[in-house]
């Protein structure tokens, strides 16, 4: 399969610090690609240069045959490449659907003058976003949560409307940073169900930064592995648990 993202030779310096260091990786079209290591490895900054939140010292990275480095967030996201966060970042004040709606705003956005002038072809772009919402919703059995304030619901539940809020942008490529941290044992086999089936149902690519190895090998058709900033391997998940240098360095006897 044609890489659906490129990077190459991808290096970020904080100060004296390299917190990337010529780092390359080809995310197939189509795939559920994992991207693992260490902590301070280097991942969350690596979705920080490809979404568009940092800017690389050097490099390049390419979705499809578009160069992302130059452009800024919003511009990113536009292209259709959504991403969640390692913390949960919803609002708390905001209902379920009201959350996931902030995400469609960002696909379909409106002056401020139709807007405050609420024009016709404001109502019809709002009437879109609430029915996107309330299909995303749906998407990921939130229905029932919908006009629950966000802040009272488990991190199970929330992880699921950050998925909902990024999916409602109808992207191509979805980065999804930790999202089984701090989940439950169950709910972290429901998480991997939803992303199978979203994976299946809209042919969804995704990156999935992710410290539970078992999630990962069992949801992952493909494995990059950073640590101090380099890329140790890349590959199906067997090989890459098999790779001497990756096991010294990172899965020890986990898997």
């Amino acid at each position: 399969m044609e890489p659906i993202l490129s990077v190459r030779d991808l290096t970020i310096r904080f100060g004296g610090v390299v917190a990337l260091d010529a780092f390359s990786m080809d995310v197939p079209e189509g795939s559920i690609f994992g991207l693992i290591g260490p902590n301070g490895a280097g991942k969350t900054t690596c979705f920080n240069c490809i979404s568009g939140l940092y800017r690389p010292t050097r490099g390049s990275v390419r979705f499809g045959r578009t160069e992302l480095t130059r452009l800024p967030r919003h511009g990113v996201a536009r292209l259709g490449l959504s991403r969640t966060f390692q913390n949960v970042a919803l609002y708390p004040s905001l209902t379920v659907r009201e959350n996931v709606m902030v995400g469609a705003h960002a696909r379909l956005p409106m002056s401020m003058l139709g807007a405050a002038l609420r024009s016709r072809a404001v109502r019809a772009v709002e009437e879109e976003i609430s029915h996107s919402a309330d299909v995303a919703l749906a998407t990921l059995r939130l229905s029932a949560y919908a006009d629950r304030g966000v802040a009272e619901l488990p991190v199970g539940i929330q992880h699921r409307v950050e998925i909902a809020r990024a999916l409602v942008t109808r992207p191509r490529l979805l980065l999804l940073d930790e999202p089984a941290a701090g989940l439950t044992a169950g709910e972290v086999d429901e998480l991997r169900e939803v992303l199978l089936r979203l994976h299946e149902e809209l042919k969804l690519t995704m990156v999935i930064v992710e410290h539970n190895m078992r999630f990962v090998m069992k949801t992952c058709s493909d494995l990059a592995v950073l640590s101090f900033g380099r890329k140790l391997a890349q590959g199906a998940p067997e090989a890459v648990a098999n790779d001497a240098a990756v096991i010294d360095a990172y899965l020890g006897g986990v898997l």
